[in-house]
């Protein structure tokens, strides 16, 4: 059996799925359960590359997807092409190409946001949901509303919403926060092939605007019906750990937060091995 530190670059199957016209491409690895995993910015599916690893020696079968408008996957122009439903839809079209109903949903940033709102729109396509440093879409709207640290922390996010905001990123620059120097390579030539505009079309189409109000306290959002586990690194200064407050109003089922002190933003990155083997534990414990 392949060890946690063997690298899976040369080891994955490349395929394709197709999502009204749009062409998702995923990285596959193992056989058994599906678990669908999606990354978020700036990334590419390598960013899984220790969890798929650990999730294939334990007889899963994961996709880490490369998000529309990043990689190998389709750059479609317009900001309506980055709305949530499309993000949706690529999720399920991925899960069609597998041949299977249902899968585990794994997302990390955007692609947790992509995750949430999977679970809340295709709850038939569900089978559980694992969150990794991105608080309920709900919990960040209410913080960037009502704590002024938050909002402050957000600024980053509101300069992504200008109009030529992509005009003044660099890809060098996107590439620092990648400490496996082996790694920043394999995420500049990813960044050189992805459209830099259509990362931030997730911003310019999803994310709160800096002047929005908190939500209405009588606004609902479809309660996530699937078992929930939630990994947040506390040094994450980007999505401050508030937003976690109330996540259990919206789900149904059990709901699992993980904090780990010292793990930044790219939890999955950061504390690699803890993930890893607190998600082998938490499916174990809910097989089909």
């Amino acid at each position: 059996m392949a060890t946690d530190s063997t690298d899976i670059w040369d080891q994955v199957e490349h395929r394709y799925a197709d999502a009204d016209g749009v062409r998702i491409h995923y990285a596959a690895l193992g056989q058994g359960p599906l678990v669908v995993m999606i990354h978020g910015f700036p990334d590419f599916w390598y960013s899984w590359r220790k969890q798929m690893r650990a999730l294939a020696d334990h007889g899963y079968r994961t996709a880490a997807v490369d998000l529309r408008g990043y990689n190998l996957s389709d750059k479609p122009k317009g900001v309506e092409n980055y709305a949530m439903p499309a993000l949706v839809g690529d999720i399920a079209a991925v899960i069609k190409a597998e041949k299977v109903d249902q899968a585990v949903i794994v997302g990390h940033d955007w692609g947790g946001s992509v995750a949430w709102n999977v679970a809340m729109r295709r709850p038939d396509i569900t089978r559980l949901l694992i969150i990794c440093n991105l608080p309920h879409p709900a919990g960040i709207a209410r913080e960037i509303a009502a704590n002024p640290e938050q909002k402050k922390n957000s600024q980053y996010a509101f300069n992504f919403q200008q109009p030529d905001a992509h005009q003044s990123i660099s890809l060098e620059r996107l590439t620092q926060w990648v400490t496996d120097l082996q790694a920043r390579p394999r995420y500049l030539q990813a960044f050189q092939q992805s459209d830099v505009e259509a990362m931030l079309n997730y911003y310019k189409a999803n994310y709160p605007k800096p002047d929005a109000p908190p939500p209405p306290a009588n606004f609902t959002f479809p309660k996530v019906q699937a078992p929930v586990l939630m990994f947040h690194g506390l040094d994450d200064q980007a999505l401050l750990p508030g937003a976690l407050d109330g996540t259990w109003r919206w789900v149904e089922k059990d709901l699992t937060i993980m904090t780990l002190p010292g793990a930044n933003h790219f939890v999955q990155q950061d504390a690699a091995e803890t993930v890893s083997n607190t998600m082998i534990d938490w499916l174990s414990r809910r097989k089909p």
